[in-house]
Formats: C-alpha cells, sequence, structure tokens
C-alpha cells in the first residue's frame, strides 16, 4: 500500500492529518506502511501533481476523499466530517479509506 500526505507550509492542518493518518494506519494494522510527506511548493507543482489543497492524502494513488469539485492549486483544503467542516478527515474516515 502506497500513502501519499501532500501539503504546503502555509497550511496548519497538514500536521493534524499526520497524526490522524498514523492512528489510522495503526489501528488498522497498517503500522509497517510509510507515509510518503511531499511539500508542494509553487503553483505549477500543485497542478503537475493534481494537488486538491493541503493537506492531500492519497492511497495507492487515489484520493478517497475527492469529490470532483476540488481546485488544484496551494490553499487549505476543507473536509465534511461527521461534526462537520474540518481542515482534515476524522480518524475514523481515514481508518473507513484504508483497503
Amino acid at each position: 500500500m502506497r500513502v501519499e500526505l501532500l501539503y504546503f507550509d502555509g497550511c496548519p492542518n497538514w500536521t493534524v492529518a499526520d497524526g490522524r493518518l498514523s492512528e489510522a494506519l495503526r489501528a488498522a494494522d497498517h503500522q509497517n506502511a510509510t507515509v510518503e510527506r511531499r511539500r508542494v511548493e509553487t503553483v505549477e507543482e500543485a497542478e503537475a501533481t493534481g494537488f486538491l489543497g493541503s493537506p492531500t492524502i492519497r492511497i495507492d494513488g487515489i484520493d478517497p476523499f475527492a469529490s470532483g469539485t476540488e481546485q488544484v492549486g496551494l490553499a487549505c483544503r476543507v473536509y465534511t466530517t461527521p461534526t462537520g467542516l474540518s481542515g482534515s478527515p476524522t480518524t475514523d474516515q481515514l481508518i473507513a479509506a484504508l483497503p
């Protein structure tokens, strides 16, 4: 399983997502999975990688939280969670997204 966490330095939510992703991997018995953290630094790099905002999480190359309405670019991303909008998916949402 390939797990990527894409982010940019100006967004504080990526560190929350990183922690929740680690918790989810442990809970789903994927504690040996490696998370590739990729900093996106330019608009050109965002376009080249299909970066939908910070944080973006991809599992085996797929963003399980993409709705198709997001815009590519250097912006903080918002996720719909059971308690409302958040800067990161919940740990439970991440567990559900894992194979």
